[in-house]
């Protein structure tokens, strides 16, 4: 499951001084700045960030944001993303962390091992942002590259991250509850390497490849049973301890069967999916009120976010979830088509002239609280601004960009 990360903080600040005082702090500091030419931008950014414009920072699995104070009365929503590792990447980071005894010595001693960061590279798995990987993001109409916003979130998360460097783990992906939980395990199966293996699981995609192998070469393989046959027959009952029920067995051994079913027709879309992921597909089956809460207890979410990816997930499945989590940056002749269809379309549905913004895969109705955003599979996906003042999934994709507004258009009341 995903991590359990910190809640919101506010960000401190540092007067005069730099706002970096470790030199894992400062690598940072230096990936934005080097991440942009526009000093002017920078150079506003760390004085909001001094003078306290910057609100609670909340910390998610590849994201920071924060309301930030400018220059009209209601703060901008700012944030900058960076990539998450990949659930390989965090096997080979925690396998480099549990090979050297100090580094995990260190790390709970508040300090991150410049040796650490140097293993990781070593085996190509970036843990220091590069300046590359910092994307901004802000509501706000500047169009720089940070503005002067985003660029105070980020000086001003510094000092938090020089005094917790479990915080740029949570950025990456896992907190630090469940990297220390990973790193224990690691060390026990060292104490016990001589004991007799334990049966391991099999990952979704191994499992696949192997079915689809065998069924190459023996075409006669027997049909699977119906979904509600497995959990009926269900052999065992819960493992004492396990917090599970016999009736969160037989849920679990039908949403299995029902995921082979979807394989066997050729559906290979929830194969790669991180534990994260899961946690929302599941929590988007509808399980009830309180898997849904041992869901987010469990992954130590942030529960408006989980939900917020359930619905995500409900209208567009993985690629929902990768719309509502990673904004990127399409072929630019894609992003002006669509916005001058939606122009068209707009001046007959409205008397009003409409301002649409656009900023990477995003075009944003900022006067009446509708969003489009296009997928990779080249689809838009409309949001809605709820009362919370957060972009929520509102409808399921569309190929055409006005179809999507369309879906929503009534909705917020326009």
């Amino acid at each position: 499951m995903s991590p359990s990360l910190p809640g919101p903080r506010r960000a401190p600040t540092r007067g005069k001084r730099a706002f970096a005082a470790t030199w894992w702090g400062q690598a940072w500091v230096t990936a934005l700045e080097d991440s942009t030419l526009d000093s002017g931008r920078l150079s506003r950014g760390r004085t909001y960030a001094r003078q306290g414009m910057v609100g609670p920072v909340t910390v998610a699995p590849g994201q920071v944001k924060a309301a930030v104070q400018g220059s009209r009365p209601r703060p901008y929503r700012s944030a900058v993303h960076l990539p998450v590792l990949t659930d390989a990447q965090w096997d080979t980071l925690l396998d480099t962390i549990a090979a050297r005894a100090g580094h995990l010595a260190a790390l709970l001693d508040g300090e991150m091992p410049a040796e650490l960061v140097d293993d990781a590279r070593h085996v190509s798995v970036p843990l220091l942002p590069q300046p590359t990987e910092l994307d901004p993001e802000c509501s706000c109409p500047d169009w720089g590259h940070p503005c002067k916003h985003a660029a105070a979130l980020c000086y001003a998360i510094a000092a938090t991250i020089d005094a917790d460097p479990f915080l740029l783990f949570a950025l990456r992906g896992r907190g630090r509850d469940e990297v220390l939980a990973e790193l224990r395990a690691r060390r026990t199966a060292g104490r016990t390497a001589d004991a007799p293996p334990t049966p391991a699981g099999i990952h979704a995609a191994g499992a696949y490849a192997a079915w689809a192998a065998l069924a190459e070469h023996a075409p006669g393989l027997p049909d699977l049973p119906e979904p509600s046959a497995l959990a009926a027959a269900l052999p065992v009952p819960a493992p004492a301890g396990s917090g599970l029920t016999s009736t969160d067995l037989e849920r679990l051994m039908t949403d299995a069967s029902a995921r082979a079913t979807q394989l066997l027709a050729g559906d290979t879309s929830t194969l790669q999916l991180t534990q994260h992921q899961d946690a929302v597909r599941i929590a988007a089956s509808g399980p009830g009120p309180e898997w849904f809460h041992h869901l987010i207890q469990t992954t130590g979410a942030n529960p408006i976010a989980f939900a917020r990816l359930t619905r995500a997930w409900r209208h567009g499945g993985p690629t929902g979830i990768a719309v509502a989590e990673q904004p990127h940056s399409p072929d630019p002749s894609a992003m002006a088509v669509a916005r001058t269809s939606l122009t068209a379309a707009l001046a007959e549905m409205t008397d009003a002239p409409v301002c649409i913004r656009a900023w990477r895969n995003r075009l944003t109705l900022t006067d009446h609280g509708i969003q489009l955003r296009l997928g990779p599979d080249a689809r838009w996906y409309p949001y809605i601004q709820e009362n919370d003042g957060e972009w929520w999934p509102a409808a399921p994709a569309a190929t055409d960009p006005v179809a999507a507004l369309t879906a929503v258009w009534q909705r917020t009341g326009t």
